[in-house]
């Protein structure tokens, strides 16, 4: 069976590059779309408090038969949880609704600079990792100044960071400052939301390989060197994100993907403005 290739932390640890993510998937319909992702090939899983489907997830790893060894499981610390006993019970609750002995990657979800707490949760992390319960720590939505104060403060730099990255908005700056620290790029959102689905430059790289626009946009974040997060619930759709390690992508297609990028284009929530509702 075909299983992610891997990529490598500044820590020496491993992870696959090509991740299963449950994002908006009720939670008692997480355990078939985890059976098929296994199935397929996937060995990283993708959760996150907010997602309330953690306890699916848990029953779907347990319904695998794999060893705990051979799957990759991420969660991350929800807005509401910042602070450092406010980060601890949010942690070992995650790892209840799991069912594990521990997580393989714990991300800070949003800075939420606003309340500015993130150093301490970053602080109360590393004590988790250093009990053992967590083996890699990272953040989501860090800008390069959040990603600073963080390494200046502890010490600590993350494995990774888990952004927002599509072909619509690329995020070149913040990608070579992960790059220049050793942090690796997660993308999230790697299809636009949707968004990108008839562009006609990748509908025609996409005819060029024989392939559909999905799998040219996940191809584009392995070119790059990024580890990326799919999503589906159709078993076809599952195996089909999965496909894309038998071609590759020509510096030509590279240069007419760098040409879509737009500021304009981000989808998702400002990293300095998110914040809790009042």
């Amino acid at each position: 069976m075909q299983v992610s290739p891997l990529v490598s932390f500044h820590n020496g640890h491993t992870a696959p590059q090509l991740g299963f993510g449950v994002w908006q998937i009720p939670n008692d319909d997480v355990p078939q779309a985890i059976e098929t992702a296994l199935e397929t090939g996937y060995r990283l899983i993708d959760t996150a408090t907010i997602y309330e489907n953690e306890a699916g997830v848990g029953v779907g790893l347990a319904a695998s038969g794999l060893p705990r060894s051979d799957y990759f499981v991420t969660t991350k610390v929800w807005n509401d949880s910042h602070g450092h006993d406010a980060t601890k019970t949010a942690f070992y609750q995650s790892l209840e609704r799991l069912k594990l002995d521990y997580v393989d990657m714990y991300l800070i979800h949003w800075p939420v600079p606003k309340i500015n707490q993130y150093v301490e949760t970053w602080q109360t992390m590393i004590q988790l990792r250093d009990e053992g319960l967590i083996k890699n720590i990272g953040v989501c939505n860090f800008n390069q100044d959040h990603l600073e104060r963080l390494i200046h403060e502890t010490g600590e730099t993350p494995v990774v960071n888990q952004i927002e990255l599509h072909p619509g908005f690329q995020q070149a700056a913040m990608r070579a400052f992960n790059q220049q620290h050793q942090i690796q790029t997660q993308a999230w959102s790697p299809m636009g939301l949707g968004t990108l689905w008839d562009n006609p430059t990748l509908t025609e790289i996409a005819a060029k390989h024989q392939r559909n626009v999905g799998q040219i946009m996940l191809r584009w974040q392995i070119e790059l060197g990024n580890m990326v997060i799919s999503k589906s619930v159709t078993p076809e759709r599952i195996r089909g994100n999965f496909a894309i390690f038998d071609f590759t992508l020509d510096a030509e297609d590279m240069r007419a993907i760098a040409a879509l990028h737009d500021d304009a284009n981000r989808l998702g929530p400002d990293p300095v403005l998110f914040r809790l509702p009042k």
